[in-house]
C-alpha cells in the first residue's frame, strides 16, 4: 500500500532518468531522433473516447454498464453511415469498379495489415467464397456458370505476411513498404485489376507500399493514366487527412491523383488505439456492402425474382439505404448488453481461477478466430499455442468440426493455406532492405511465414488434438453459433464436444446469433438443458443479408466488446487505454511511449515527463523483460509504476521492485492509491 511521503524536493525532467539511473539507449535515441514518422499519438484513432474514459473501473462494478459503454461508441459508426448516405459518389465508384472487374474477368485484390489484413481475409473466406459455394448448389447455377468462370478465385483477401499472420503479427513486416509491393507481385496483380488497400490508421507502411506499387502499373503519371488508375485503385482509412498529411508515406497516397481515397473516420476507438473495434467494424460494413452491390449488379440480370429472393436479396434497397441499416443493428446489440454480460462474467471468472477456455465454431469460425487472435497483441496474452507446445500457455484455443489440421484451415479459409515463398522474398529482402536491423528482423520473420506454418497449429477436433488439449475441471467451453442454419447445429461434433466438457467438469456456454427473437429448436434447447449450457441468444434479422454480413458483423461487435470486457475485469485495461500493449513494431513503440507519458503526467501534472524520457524508460523496460523472458509482463505498466514510485520516494527503485508491486497489487490499484494520496505525495 502506498504511504504518503513528505520530502519537499521537487523532481524535474532531468531528475527522472537520474533517479532511475537510466541513460537513453542507442535504440531510444534513434527512435526519438529518426523515427518521428512512427510517433502517431496525434492520430484520432489513438485518442481516448469520452464515453469510455472510466471504462475499466465501471465494468468492474457493473458488467452490463461497462459493455453498454463499449457498444455505445458504435453509434459513431451509425453517424458516419448517415453522412456517407448523403455523399455516396466514391462508394458508387468503388461498387462500379468491382462489378466491372468481374464482368471483364479481372481480379479483385483486398490487402491490409493486422486487423485490416484479417478484414481483407474475411471478405474472401467468410463472404465471397461461401456465397459462391452456396450458389453452386442451386439448380439455376447451370444457367449462370458460363458467365462466371473460376469465380471463387477472382477475389483475393490478403494480409501482410500471408496466412501465418492470421495467428500473430510477424515482426518487422508492417514497417516495410517493400512487402506490400512484393505481395502485389506474387499474386500477379495487373493493370485493370481492382485493388482495395485498407489501413485503419492511414499510415501502415506495408499497405501503402502495396497501393503505390499498384499505381505504378499504370506507367508515367498523366491526366489519362491517373484517371484510368483511379477507376481501379482505392485506399480505405479511418483518420482525417489533416492528421495524416505530416507523415510522408501517408501524404504520398493522399496527394496521388491515381488513387481514389475513401475516408471512414469515426473518431476515437472505444479502447484507445484498438482499431480492431470501431475502425475495423466500420470498414468491414462498408466494404461488405460494396460486395453486396457488386453481386447485385452482376447477378440480377440473369436471375428470376424468385431466384433472386432465394439468394437473400430483396428488390429495391439502394446502397444509400443499406448504409442506414447499420443503425438498427447497433441498437439491437446495445439492447442485449445485459445478456452478453453473463458470458463476460463467466469467461473472466474462468481466467481468474487460472483455467482455460475453448471456443467451438463452424460458420462463425473466421469471426471467432479473428477476435481470439487479436486479443494477444491488444492485451499482452500468449498467442494460440502451436502443436509443439507441451503445456497450454494460451488462455484460449479455437476448435472447429474438422478431422485434421489441413481440413480445419480449409474450413476457415475456404481454400488452401497461403504462405510466403521464402526463395522469392529472401532474395528481395536481402537486396532491397538497406537498414541492417530491419533487414535481419524481416528475414527472421520470413522463416515463420511459409506454407509449412499451417502444420504448426491445430484447431481441428482430431483425436490427437482432443487428447492433448482436452479440458480440465473449471475450464470453459464456449459454442458460437451463427444463424439457425449453422452447420454446427447438426454436426456430430456438437454432442461430442458437450459430452467431453461435461464429463471433465468443465463449464459450458453458448452465444447464438439467431434470425428472430427466439429460436424454436426445442431439441437443441433440451440438449443444452441436459448439459447445463448457459445459452445467450441475440437476434439479428436476415431479411436482407445475402452474404451473412450483418450477422457476422454483429457477432464481431459483440465479441470485441466481450473480450475487451473480460480483459478489463482482469486488470489489463486502465480507463480505456490498452496498458498491456506489446511494443512489437515502430508504431506500437510510439503508442507505448505515449501511454507512459500520459498516465504519468495525469498523476504528476502536465509536462512532468517528456516523450523522450518516457521512451528511454520504455526501452530500458524492454531490455529488462527480454532478459527475464517475461512474455506477458507489460513494459508500459512497469514503466509507469517505476517512474511514479521513484518520483514519490525521491529514491532509486529497481525493475524487480516495481514488478513485485505489479504482480501483487496491479497498476489499477496503484493508480487508485495515487488519486487518494493526491498530488501532495509528490511534493
Amino acid at each position: 500500500m502506498l504511504e504518503k511521503t513528505s520530502d519537499p524536493r521537487e523532481s524535474s525532467e532531468s531528475e527522472t532518468l537520474s533517479l532511475l539511473r537510466i541513460h537513453p539507449s542507442h535504440l531510444s535515441r534513434n527512435y526519438i531522433q529518426n523515427e518521428k514518422q512512427f510517433q502517431l499519438h496525434n492520430l484520432i484513432t489513438e485518442q481516448r473516447h469520452a464515453k469510455t474514459f472510466h471504462f475499466s473501473s465501471a465494468i468492474k462494478k457493473d458488467t452490463t454498464l461497462g459493455l453498454q459503454a463499449l457498444l455505445s461508441v458504435d453509434e459513431d459508426i451509425g453517424h458516419l453511415c448517415e453522412e456517407l448516405a448523403g455523399r455516396c459518389e466514391a462508394l458508387e465508384n468503388a461498387a462500379e469498379a468491382l462489378a466491372n472487374a468481374i464482368l471483364h474477368k479481372h481480379k479483385i485484390y483486398m490487402y491490409g495489415c493486422g486487423a485490416t489484413g484479417r478484414l481483407a481475409n474475411q471478405m474472401e473466406s467468410a463472404f465471397w467464397r461461401p456465397f459462391w459455394g452456396r450458389l453452386k448448389q442451386k439448380p439455376y447455377w447451370k444457367a449462370l456458370e458460363r458467365y462466371f468462370p473460376n469465380i471463387e478465385n477472382r477475389l483475393i483477401g490478403e494480409m501482410t505476411g500471408g496466412d501465418r499472420a492470421l495467428i500473430s503479427s510477424l515482426e518487422g513486416f508492417e514497417d516495410l513498404p517493400l512487402i506490400g509491393e512484393l505481395q502485389i507481385c506474387e499474386h500477379k496483380i495487373q493493370k485493370g485489376d481492382v485493388v482495395f488497400a485498407i489501413t485503419e490508421g492511414g499510415e501502415t507502411s506495408s499497405v501503402i507500399g502495396a497501393i503505390l506499387a499498384a499505381s505504378k502499373l499504370y506507367g508515367e503519371a498523366s491526366p489519362e493514366t491517373c484517371e484510368e488508375a483511379r477507376r481501379h485503385l482505392f485506399f480505405f482509412y479511418n483518420n482525417p487527412d489533416t492528421v495524416l498529411y505530416p507523415f510522408d508515406r501517408s501524404r504520398a497516397v493522399l496527394s496521388s491523383k491515381a488513387i481514389r481515397k475513401i475516408c471512414l473516420a469515426t473518431g476515437p476507438q472505444a479502447l484507445a488505439g484498438s482499431t480492431r473495434m470501431q475502425a475495423s467494424t466500420c470498414t468491414t460494413f462498408v466494404i461488405g456492402l460494396l460486395l453486396e452491390e457488386l453481386l447485385s449488379r452482376v447477378l440480377k440480370p440473369h436471375l428470376s425474382p424468385a431466384d433472386w429472393q432465394d439468394l437473400g436479396f430483396a428488390q429495391g434497397p439502394s446502397l444509400r439505404e443499406q448504409l442506414l441499416s447499420f443503425v438498427p443493428l447497433q441498437k439491437t446489440l446495445l439492447a442485449h448488453a445485459a445478456s452478453l454480460s453473463t458470458l463476460t462474467d463467466l469467461e473472466a471468472d474462468t481466467y481468474l481461477q487460472d483455467k482455460f477456455s475453448t471456443y467451438f465454431a463452424d460458420r462463425a469460425l473466421p469471426t471467432v478466430f479473428i477476435d481470439s487472435t487479436e486479443r494477444s497483441p491488444t492485451f499482452r496474452l500468449n498467442p494460440l499455442d502451436p502443436v509443439k507446445e507441451a503445456k497450454r500457455k494460451s488462455w484460449i484455443q479455437v476448435w472447429t468440426p474438422a478431422a485434421s489440421q489441413r481440413e480445419a484451415w480449409r474450413k476457415f479459409l475456404q481454400r488452401d493455406f497461403h504462405g510466403l515463398e521464402e526463395a522469392f522474398y529472401h532474395e528481395q529482402f536481402s537486396k532491397r532492405i538497406a537498414e541492417p536491423y530491419l533487414r535481419q528482423t524481416a528475414l527472421n520473420s520470413l522463416k515463420n511465414a511459409g506454407r509449412d506454418q499451417q502444420f504448426c497449429y491445430d484447431f481441428s477436433v482430431s483425436e490427437q488434438n482432443l487428447a492433448s488439449r482436452a479440458p480440465n475441471k473449471g475450464d470453459l467451453g464456449l459454442l458460437i453459433l451463427l444463424g439457425e442454419h449453422d452447420p454446427l447445429l447438426t454436426s456430430e461434433s456438437l454432442p461430442k464436444f458437450l459430452e467431453l466438457f461435461a464429463s471433465r467438469g468443465a463449464r459450458l456456454a453458448a452465444l447464438w446469433i439467431v434470425d428472430k427473437q427466439q429460436t424454436s429448436d426445442c431439441a437443441l434447447h433440451k440438449t443444452f438443458t441436459e448439459f447445463n449450457v448457459l445459452c445467450v441468444q441475440i437476434p439479428i434479422g436476415v431479411t436482407y443479408d445475402p452474404l451473412g454480413l450483418r450477422q457476422h458483423l454483429g457477432l464481431k461487435m459483440l465479441l470485441n466488446a466481450h473480450s475487451t470486457g473480460v480483459m478489463a475485469k482482469l486488470g489489463r485495461v486502465i480507463g480505456n487505454a490498452m496498458i498491456n500493449v506489446s511494443p512489437g513494431n515502430l508504431k506500437l513503440i510510439g503508442r507505448a511511449t505515449y501511454l507512459i507519458q500520459s498516465h504519468v503526467n495525469e498523476v504528476l501534472g502536465s509536462g512532468a515527463l517528456t516523450y523522450a524520457e518516457a521512451n528511454a524508460v520504455l526501452f530500458d523496460a524492454l531490455a529488462f523483460t527480454a532478459q527475464k523472458k517475461s512474455e506477458q509482463t507489460s513494459e508500459v505498466a512497469l514503466s509507469i509504476l517505476r517512474i511514479l514510485e521513484a518520483s514519490r520516494t525521491k529514491a532509486y527503485v529497481s525493475w524487480e521492485t516495481v514488478e513485485g508491486i505489479l504482480i501483487q497489487d496491479g497498476l489499477a490499484a496503484y493508480l487508485e492509491a495515487c488519486v487518494l494520496l493526491g498530488k501532495g505525495a509528490w511534493l
